[in-house]
């Protein structure tokens, strides 16, 4: 029986800059648009390609598979076939690819001071709070790590505070197997947290968080 030839490989993107500026070389490899919003995605933790194409509303099917053919070249995902029953191809980020957390942590920071007011054209998934709302939580319990899951009316996801193993998922979509506290709010709070305009223990204590369990890390963002 013949040998089934294997598809050539796709050539590396040459596209460029061209500067030697490591924020240049950067932008080379995720400047390109749906780039970062497919780590987003990706920090969740393995999503197959019809996962990514549903919550990134907007992207078309072949730029989606375009840029992750890129990210797979440039060494930020890899792509792997999981095992019986599921026998599904699942994208996930390398060690590099995780390393873009802090950088997306960055422009959810940057980015929410103008993030006011939803306009009838915009999508939303509960799990884009996840990543500033993180950042608000690891700031109200300082090292103390866990599983929060967040409840809004939009959906429900859970983050990951605190040290977390390498390469492991830093939210979730719904509520997590095992959480350490579970909180309840609304998005236009999220938003205000965001920004800065009150502190997650002011909105524990003026009631428009509602936080529930009994463990240390529940005490703590309870500010008991």
């Amino acid at each position: 029986m013949p040998r089934q030839q294997q598809p050539a490989t796709r050539p590396v993107r040459r596209r460029s800059y061209d500067q030697f500026c490591a924020g240049a070389r950067a932008l080379d490899a995720v400047g390109d648009r749906w780039t970062l919003l497919i780590v987003r995605e990706l920090l969740a933790g393995p999503r197959r390609y019809t996962d990514l194409h549903a919550d990134l509303p907007g992207v078309s099917t072949d730029v989606l598979a375009s840029r992750l053919k890129d990210m797979e070249q440039g060494a930020l995902v890899t792509r792997r076939r999981l095992p019986p029953p599921a026998a599904a191809a699942v994208y996930e980020l390398t060690e590099r690819g995780h390393g873009l957390l802090p950088v997306l942590a960055a422009l959810a920071e940057w980015g929410a001071p103008v993030l006011v007011e939803r306009q009838p054209t915009d999508a939303v998934r509960a799990h884009w709070f996840a990543l500033p709302l993180l950042r608000v939580l690891e700031g109200a319990v300082g090292r103390a790590g866990g599983v929060v899951d967040v409840h809004l009316d939009e959906g429900e996801f859970h983050v990951r505070t605190g040290e977390r193993p390498a390469g492991a998922p830093v939210y979730g979509d719904g509520p997590a197997d095992r959480a350490d506290v579970r909180i309840a709010l609304d998005a236009g709070l999220c938003l205000a947290l965001g920004r800065g305009e009150l502190t997650f223990t002011e909105a524990v204590k003026d009631g428009r968080i509602t936080v529930s369990g009994d463990g240390p890390l529940a005490m703590e963002l309870r500010g008991v």
